[in-house]
């Protein structure tokens, strides 16, 4: 997996509540949230690019106030293909 290093403020941390112990982690899910809440991702395809299981990532969904329901017309499928990926 490839990184990149981002800089953010101690104001921009302390202000998004984000815990500095798992910055990365945090950012990730945020990003993938993001994604789903703006239709780009489903929601299994989220949680997957955020490295979090789908059960967790609902729960992180839900503390956002986005609900999980809100799919767009191509997510199903979009899921369908990330769950024969994670078989493999």
């Amino acid at each position: 997996m490839a990184s990149v290093t981002v800089h953010l403020s101690d104001d921009l941390i302390q202000a998004a509540r984000m815990d500095r112990t798992n910055l990365s982690q945090e950012a990730s899910r945020l990003i993938a949230l993001e994604l789903f809440r703006e239709h780009e991702v489903s929601l299994g395809r989220a949680a997957e690019l955020c490295q979090t299981p789908i059960s967790v990532f609902l729960e992180f969904v839900a503390s956002h106030g986005v609900s999980p329901s809100s799919y767009a017309a191509e997510d199903p499928s979009d899921d369908l293909q990330t769950l024969a990926r994670l078989r493999q």
